[in-house]
């Protein structure tokens, strides 16, 4: 009997430090900061990501807070999250870094949160591979706003990569070139305990835990987009 009230003693500690190990998880933190950033940007009345353009993307990519200094070469760092569209769903988190390219404003050193829509099965290509370059490997854009995207914009036609930011509570399309996406590994064995490639995540519908945030998010403004 007493070892057996050891036990559950140990077993209860453990779930205590788990538990407490998850909260402190920096990922999971970036998960629920991506999902806030999609639901505060889609839910303004007229500023948000039109729905042709939300509900045509192949794949959703947020970072939070992104770093960037008004430098004169400019300078960005950011760790962020994507998810694309596969047939069963949405598909598990990946992780990434954008690093370095050239906004197309400076507005001083500040923190930024940016997003960005890959478009097409080319551009969805270039996410799968785990490291390209936008403006190189990948054309971008800066995305249209408002609640619909005027009919005789090329959006369709123009990018594989359509970017918008958000700072200082203005929302816009934001011209991003230069910038180099790449897995984040370091975020990815933190999240799934082990290192998979970029593109298993992606391709892989298995709603972790920890990804629910973003995912129904993505769900939710995805299917108001299709209506």
């Amino acid at each position: 009997m007493k070892k057996l009230s050891v036990l559950l003693l140990v077993l209860a500690l453990a779930g205590v430090c788990f538990a407490t190990e998850e909260d402190d998880n920096p990922v999971n933190d970036r998960v629920k900061s991506a999902a806030t950033v999609l639901e505060e940007i889609q839910a303004a009345p007229d500023t948000g990501i039109p729905d042709e353009v939300m509900g045509s993307a192949e794949c959703v990519a947020v970072v939070p807070s992104m770093l960037k200094g008004g430098f004169v070469f400019g300078a960005q760092y950011g760790r962020g999250v994507a998810s694309c569209r596969t047939l069963k769903g949405w598909s598990d988190p990946a992780f990434f870094t954008v690093q370095g390219g050239s906004f197309g404003f400076q507005i001083g050193g500040q923190a930024v949160d940016l997003v960005m829509l890959i478009m097409n099965h080319k551009g969805m290509e270039n996410l799968l591979n785990s490291k390209f370059k936008l403006g190189a490997d990948a054309t971008v854009a800066a995305g249209p706003i408002g609640r619909h995207a005027a009919a005789d914009t090329d959006w369709k036609m123009r990018a594989q990569v359509l970017s918008y930011s958000r700072a200082r509570g203005v929302f816009a399309g934001l011209e991003l070139n230069g910038a180099v996406v790449k897995q984040d590994r370091e975020s990815t064995r933190l999240f799934y305990g082990r290192m998979q490639p970029f593109a298993t995540s992606l391709q892989t519908v298995s709603s972790p835990q920890g990804a629910m945030p973003f995912l129904h998010d993505l769900a939710k403004w995805a299917k108001i987009a299709s209506k």
